[in-house]
């Protein structure tokens, strides 16, 4: 399948051709400023470097998207869900967690009152 042709970054002055909304230079830069400016630090000091290697091995023991399988859809997983977000009590066990695409995290992230993703 063709992929849909590259376009400018969205960054102000940058000519660079992308698949996605940023260039790989760019999009470092608008995730730190993210993370520095508008994330809050409490939430910030829940997804630290342990939570980057549970989710890690989370996602090699189960890189499917687990809701997309159970309407009969193979899709890779990009993100880990938390069943029980932690901000209610929820942990990093492993039965609170759920291997998801982008699309289907958006989805519940959304109907939960989460902030979008992409």
């Amino acid at each position: 399948m063709p992929f849909k042709p590259k376009r400018p970054c969205s960054y102000p002055g940058c000519p660079k051709l992308t698949h996605d909304r940023f260039c790989e230079e760019h999009q470092k830069l608008t995730d730190k400023q993210y993370e520095k400016y508008q994330r809050d630090p409490i939430v910030k000091k829940r997804y630290n470097r342990t939570w980057k290697r549970i989710r890690d091995r989370y996602i090699a023991a189960h890189p499917l998207c687990e809701k997309c399988a159970s309407l009969g859809r193979v899709t890779p997983a990009q993100e880990v869900h938390h069943i029980k977000p932690l901000s209610q009590g929820g942990t990093n066990d492993v039965d609170n967690l759920m291997s998801l695409c982008t699309s289907c995290h958006s989805e519940i992230t959304a109907r939960e009152g989460g902030r979008w993703r992409k």
